[in-house]
């Protein structure tokens, strides 16, 4: 199996709960090529982009005005009455914070002390930018399935017919499924720390361990706030996670680089040697 190969499962295994390394000796130049081709890969961000921003200024004429989904089942109120703050708008803020401030700064700061520590500083740009992709792609998806399930927030489920119709943001009512935070939150972790390594930094380690605990937290808070059900943030984890992971594994992958066959006196020379 290729060493790339192996780098992606050895990433995957890091999602169940153990963290990549890299055994290099001090002082030697990391870094992996990856692929990136600037006009497809630019072009696929600026979409991706595009297309989560048209989300969320046609929000209103998009989202159906009453839930599509609108049953809870018991799990879900079982881990909401558990979890939820009696003043979920700290959790609210707290979880603002660790999507949109905490999470983009470790994940691009982290990405670029791996390169810098390990003489890449280079390959910066590459590396944010495949994370960038990994991201955006999340987003739209994510933002794609909310307006088309149209299920109900667990704080709007609690309020009376009545109260339902006097909410202050009646368009964002039923976009809870699925978390667009918690997809964000980990698409940012884990591509982060593949891209680290798949590269080899040695400081890969750090990546994972810092962007997955605040991604982790990042969910949690999403329902102690009472914006989302438990289903809601284990959804966003699991398509923010797989695709953190398969973008820059399956796209930006470099090819192995195969060793050219030395010539044949060559190979006899070494025989002779040997023997």
């Amino acid at each position: 199996m290729p060493l790339l190969h192996r780098r992606c499962l050895a990433i995957l295994a890091v999602l169940a709960g153990a963290l990549t390394s890299s055994g290099t000796a001090h002082g030697q130049t990391q870094g992996n090529e990856l692929r990136w081709n600037p006009v497809v890969d630019l072009t696929v961000i600026n979409l991706g982009a595009a297309m989560w921003i048209g989300t969320q200024t046609w929000e209103g004429s998009l989202v159906p005005a009453t839930c599509r989904w609108c049953g809870v089942d018991p799990l879900d109120l079982d881990i909401r009455r558990a979890l939820v703050w009696h003043h979920p708008a700290t959790a609210n803020v707290l979880s603002d914070v660790g999507a949109f401030a905490l999470l983009p700064a470790a994940a691009v700061g982290l990405e670029a002390l791996a390169a810098s520590h390990d003489g890449a500083g280079h390959r910066v740009p590459v590396d944010v930018g495949i994370v960038a992709e990994a991201t955006v792609l999340a987003a739209d998806v994510n933002a794609v399935t909310k307006v088309l399930v149209g299920r109900e927030r667990p704080d709007v489920h609690a309020l009376s017919p009545e109260e339902k119709a006097r909410t202050p943001r009646r368009t964002d009512d039923n976009l809870s499924f699925f978390s667009g935070h918690a997809t964000e939150a980990f698409a940012l972790a884990t591509s982060a720390g593949t891209v680290a390594s798949l590269r080899g930094y040695r400081w890969a380690p750090v990546v994972w361990s810092a962007g997955l605990p605040l991604a982790f937290a990042t969910a949690y808070l999403r329902i102690a706030a009472d914006r989302h059900w438990f289903t809601d943030v284990a959804v966003g984890t699991i398509v923010g996670a797989g695709l953190g992971v398969g973008i820059p594994c399956v796209f930006h992958r470099a090819d192995p680089v195969r060793a050219a066959p030395a010539p044949s006196g060559v190979r006899m020379a070494s025989f002779s040697f040997a023997w």
